[in-house]
């Protein structure tokens, strides 16, 4: 296989549109990625011919709707290399995913334990700990990063030596959706497993996934959690991968249908895996479509993709350091997708906006990573961020549109 991003971008419908006679360049893919043709015709076709609820059906509509709905689970656990498809749990997305294992935490927790996570934390890997620990007693200890933006490895494996057997769980994020840096979570979980036997590691993989090179099983983490949506599939889906021996008694996180073995009424009875952590009626069609979204890039040569991607970044990167002005946050040795930068003479905001008054979309803001930017010393930055389908001409189309907002900004 060879990647011909032309031949790519010709299967987004969203990215043949023009904004005032200008092809749109979209740079927002950390927030949310475009939907391929195949997903969209998958989410269609759902609905045009096997609409139905899943399981227990007694006709064929339901049959059929229970055949994809499972098919998906498949596509995702083979992408993953998860060991047990019951492994991969239907969620809303990587938000439920943490806040299932964090709520679970809850009842695990003692106010001797140690949660660690890092300064460069999304708000959903980093408030459900604050809540866990709160209701528990435990303590949550954040591994500081360093000015370039990078996990400070001599402070964190200060931190993990200080907490030894006392270390309940690690929760990090395998990129960071504020900097784009990549952390070695390979290197990090085994250093893990050195410090505690009993401590568990869940990884946001929300950014990471999207890359194609995540195995699960040769990462040995406990929980890998991700989001469809950040991955060419629709919003409201998601996945939490874990561990069976751990899913397999992991306190409920909500009760109701499908969920149950058997119920009285004074009291119920827990179903297996994966269904006793999937309460009520699925979001069934967005599974299909993740599946479908799954299968979509399963097609694509993954590392000549990569390869592209740091194209993208590194070009991204050599303009940024030759424009006047302009500071880029997060110098990462190894990044990812993500170029957050801030304006001498402008405001995040008034950036993103006279940005999309020449069809260039990025996102401005904290990211939802307050505590990062207040690291950083920042009130937020704008951030560029590049998927698979866009071009080197995109980039310096973007830089164009930059250097009239900088004489804009005057």
């Amino acid at each position: 296989m060879s990647f011909d991003v032309e031949k790519i971008r010709a299967e987004f419908p969203v990215l043949q549109q023009q904004f005032d006679g200008k092809p749109l360049v979209y740079l927002d893919n950390a927030a949310t990625t475009q939907k391929p043709q195949a997903v969209i015709n998958a989410l269609l076709d759902y609905y045009q011919h096997c609409n139905a609820n899943v399981h227990r059906g007694a006709h064929r509509l339901a049959d059929e709707a229970t055949r994809r709905f499972e098919h998906a689970r498949d596509q995702v656990a083979e992408f993953i290399n998860a060991k047990h498809r019951e492994e991969v749990i239907w969620t809303a997305g990587t938000t439920e995913s943490i806040n299932i294992i964090a709520n679970g935490f809850k009842q695990r927790l003692t106010e001797h334990d140690v949660v660690i996570v890092s300064e460069m934390e999304h708000h959903a890997n980093l408030i459900p700990w604050q809540q866990a620990c709160h209701a528990s007693g435990a303590s949550l200890w954040i591994a500081p990063i360093t000015d370039a933006g990078e996990l400070d490895l001599a402070e964190f494996a200060s931190l993990l030596q200080k907490a030894g057997e006392n270390l309940a769980c690690l929760a990090i994020t395998h990129i960071s959706n504020a900097l784009g840096t990549v952390n070695p979570i390979r290197d990090i979980i085994q250093q893990v497993r050195q410090t505690s036997a009993d401590a568990l590691v869940l990884i946001d993989g929300a950014q990471g996934i999207a890359h194609g090179d995540v195995d699960v099983q040769q990462l040995d983490c406990d929980f890998y959690v991700f989001s469809g949506h950040k991955v060419f599939a629709p919003t409201g889906v998601g996945v939490l991968w874990g561990k069976s021996d751990l899913l397999a008694d992991w306190p409920v996180w909500q009760t109701g249908g499908e969920m149950i073995s058997e119920v009285s009424y004074q009291d119920a009875s827990w179903n297996v895996l994966p269904y006793r952590l999937e309460a009520g009626t699925p979001n069934i069609a967005d599974v299909v479509a993740l599946g479908a979204a799954i299968d979509w890039l399963s097609t694509i040569d993954l590392t000549a993709m990569r390869a592209h991607e740091k194209a993208l970044i590194s070009k991204a990167g050599s303009l940024a350091a030759d424009f006047d002005g302009l500071e880029v946050i997060g110098q990462a040795k190894d990044k990812l997708s993500v170029l957050s930068f801030i304006m001498h003479n402008g405001h995040p905001a008034d950036i993103g906006f006279l940005l999309d008054r020449q069809a260039v979309a990025i996102r401005t803001g904290h990211h939802c990573a307050e505590p990062l930017m207040q690291r950083l010393g920042l009130p937020g930055t704008a951030r560029a961020s590049f998927a698979l389908y866009n071009t080197l001409d995109e980039v310096d189309v973007f830089f164009a549109a930059l250097d009239k907002v900088n004489t804009m900004l005057m």
